[in-house]
């Protein structure tokens, strides 16, 4: 009986945890679902405003590509949910089987201490099992035995009736899990039909492309020469600026030598006290200074500054609101054609004349205007990010400008169907991809 008892609260302890950890995963699935829910419809609302246009465009095929990524990942979680669902129903099932062999159990149980009433009903019997102990003692033992036993009888009979109940509202949960597998499953083929719809939206929009190829080469021809032209202007940037940094430290550093060795002439040429030894200069045997591991961060604001960027990784705003990635960050391929490039950074796209806006605290560091549109470049300690392809700017060389301030105004896509920026982070001379550190 003992072993049984163990092995029902193991069995009981086990589908516990099973469950609370079905529930967890429940939750962390529904998350996931509402924000796959919430970046499609995103993508939705700006697609809607590019899909009736006349030529097919890059910015087109990555919001499709990047739709139907997300519709994958929807459908892999209808996937999950129904495995979840299984597996409760399932274990609901282990339970149920448990619970029925209990009540089984119970029931032969009950009738048999029914039976052996049935067989000692006289209440004569009763009167003599009481008179006939040997003491005074023994008969109120009798009695008490007599109580317990008519409650165990009760007790049996709650137990019944209780675990009765249990294994219907279990029958019921699964004839809820049923049908909530049912929702799912019906849920999942219309994704499934949804995003066979998108795919073949794709091939149009490849086979609209191919026929573009010409002028799609063009475009990608003058977006790299603005790329690199923007990128040795910050390169440019960063070097006069870490140049200057490096004479203003030099020159700090002579100047510290200078006053040391004159505070150390001083101490030579002093008339010593009598009976009082002479004092060493302490800043004569101090070790040469340390070089700095970047000179861009020299004084305390900008390290301040360069440690509170790096910290925000994952977490800057976007430049734009309801902003998109129409090229992303590095090596591409056009689908569809042998059209190829290397974007340093992210290609953004919006609405033409959207609010372009920092992404942190920093200095602007250049203004630059190239004929087609405007770009700034904005220093935040060792990092600099740079915001191109502006109809407009608000802001001019050396103002100090905050998170989420507007500095300009997006300019048209190259195929003018939308509006588009193009945004670059850099350390120091470094380019990095800048998609980690936006919050999505």
């Amino acid at each position: 009986m003992k072993r049984y008892l163990l092995t029902t609260l193991f069995f009981l302890t086990a589908i516990s945890w099973t469950m609370a950890q079905q529930t967890n995963n429940k939750e962390e699935l529904e998350r996931e679902r509402k924000d796959i829910q919430g970046e499609l419809k995103e993508i939705q609302d700006v697609y809607n405003r590019v899909k009736g246009e006349k030529n097919q465009s890059l910015a087109q095929l990555n919001m499709l590509k990047r739709k139907i990524s997300l519709q994958e990942r929807y459908i892999s979680s209808i996937n999950k949910e129904l495995k979840i669902i299984d597996d409760d129903m399932y274990l609901s099932n282990l339970e149920i089987y448990r619970l029925q062999k209990q009540l089984d159990t119970l029931k032969s149980q009950y009738a048999r201490t029914v039976v052996y009433a049935y067989k000692n009903r006289s209440s004569f019997n009763y009167v003599n099992f009481i008179f006939s102990a040997t003491s005074f003692n023994d008969a109120v033992r009798r009695i008490s035995y007599l109580k317990s036993y008519r409650a165990y009888r009760e007790k049996q009979v709650n137990t019944i009736h209780e675990t009765q109940e249990l294994i219907a509202k279990r029958q019921q949960q699964q004839l809820a899990r049923k049908q909530q597998k049912n929702d799912a499953l019906k849920t999942q083929t219309k994704e499934r039909e949804s995003l066979a719809e998108q795919r073949q939206e794709k091939d149009h929009i490849v086979s609209g492309l191919k026929s573009q190829e010409k002028d799609l080469q063009k475009q990608i021809a003058a977006k790299k020469k603005r790329d690199r032209d923007i990128q040795n202007a910050i390169a440019a940037i960063i070097r006069r600026e870490i140049e200057a940094a490096k004479k203003e430290e030099t020159a700090r550093l002579a100047s510290a030598k200078k006053a040391a060795e004159e505070e150390k002439a001083r101490n030579a040429t002093a008339t010593p006290t009598p009976g009082k030894p002479a004092v060493s200069n302490p800043v004569a045997a101090t070790a040469p200074p340390k070089k700095p591991e970047s000179y861009l961060e020299l004084n305390a604001k900008d390290i301040e500054l360069g440690t509170d960027f790096g910290n925000s990784r994952g977490k800057l705003p976007w430049p734009v609101d309801n902003g998109f990635v129409s090229i992303p960050f590095g090596p591409y391929t056009i689908e569809g054609t042998k059209l190829r490039d290397d974007n340093p950074g992210l290609t953004i796209g919006t609405r033409s004349g959207a609010p372009v806006k920092a992404v942190f605290d920093g200095v602007v560091s250049a203004v630059h205007n190239y004929g087609d549109g405007a770009a700034i470049i904005i220093r935040h300690g060792k990092y600099y990010t740079s915001y191109s392809n502006l109809s407009g700017v608000n802001v001019s060389k050396g103002a100090t400008v905050k998170r989420g301030q507007v500095i300009g105004r997006a300019g048209d896509s190259d195929d003018g169907s939308s509006g588009r920026i193009d945004f670059m982070l850099m350390i120091e001379a470094k380019n990095v991809n800048p998609a980690p550190w936006l919050r999505r």
